[in-house]
């Protein structure tokens, strides 16, 4: 099974630009997009349906912002939108799809850039929601948990880690949660493959920051401690270009 994550930073805009023509080639089982900024009925994805996605959609409430869709080859088992918290099921930014023994969480975790608000209310999410899976009850045998993170976590996921160690996604205390985040049975799929390797998922637009190579990786993957076993890859494909983050793809054999 491969599983595909990628902060499509609006999917008219990716799609325009030839990315469904690129996820041919590639031909995951499941691809996960974060920051659609679009609603369901917005949107011509028909090459996509033709390929034998089905979709699966949550948008933000407001137009144009957030919103994460989940399109599978598989008919998933069930589908959840939400976790039943308004801040955050508002603005559409987790959406959960069972396929027998596997649970999928599709996330986009909130940025903290734009203040001191949006910071508090990040670090609210991180909190409420690594309290929300420690006491979810009817998850499956297996959990993948993909997206945008919003955070990169340690100093070999970031192109500058001094210069940035005060800037809203490599803070102390987010790099701490992802700490605990990775201690409390889930795994970075990428760094159990590729313990050492340079990567990363996104870059600025400002100061020729993709042609330098001067990046974050906070778009990730975790899997389930007792999916270890089953992971067999983990890679990010910088070539595509269709936004300013890179998609992220593991391949987990049964």
């Amino acid at each position: 099974m491969n599983i595909m994550t990628y902060n499509i930073n609006g999917i008219r805009a990716g799609l325009s630009k030839g990315a469904d023509k690129w996820l041919e080639q590639v031909n995951p089982d499941i691809i996960c997009f974060q920051e659609t900024k679009a609603s369901q009925d917005q949107v011509d994805y028909s090459y996509l349906t033709n390929l034998g996605y089905e979709s699966h959609w949550f948008s933000a409430t407001k137009k144009g912002y957030s919103g994460v869709a989940t399109f599978s080859k598989m008919t998933p088992d069930s589908v959840i939108k939400g976790i039943n918290i308004f801040d955050y099921d508002d603005e559409g930014r987790i959406i959960r799809t069972d396929f027998g023994d596997l649970t999928l969480f599709n996330c986009y975790f909130p940025s903290g850039t734009s203040g001191d608000f949006r910071q508090e209310f990040k670090m609210k999410f991180l909190a409420d929601f690594l309290r929300y899976m420690t006491h979810a009850k009817d998850l499956k045998k297996h959990i993948v948990i993909v997206g945008d993170y919003n955070i990169a976590h340690q100093e070999i996921d970031i192109h500058n880690p001094v210069a940035n160690k005060n800037t809203s996604g490599f803070l102390p205390e987010e790099r701490a949660w992802m700490t605990q985040w990775f201690g409390s049975g889930f795994t970075d799929a990428f760094r159990l493959i590729h313990p050492e390797e340079v990567a990363y998922s996104w870059w600025s637009f400002r100061a020729n920051a993709r042609a330098n190579n001067k990046g974050w990786r906070i778009d990730y993957s975790s899997i389930s401690d007792g999916l270890k076993p089953n992971l067999s890859k983990a890679q990010y494909f910088p070539e595509a270009t269709f936004s300013d983050h890179c998609p992220m793809m593991i391949s987990l054999d049964f």
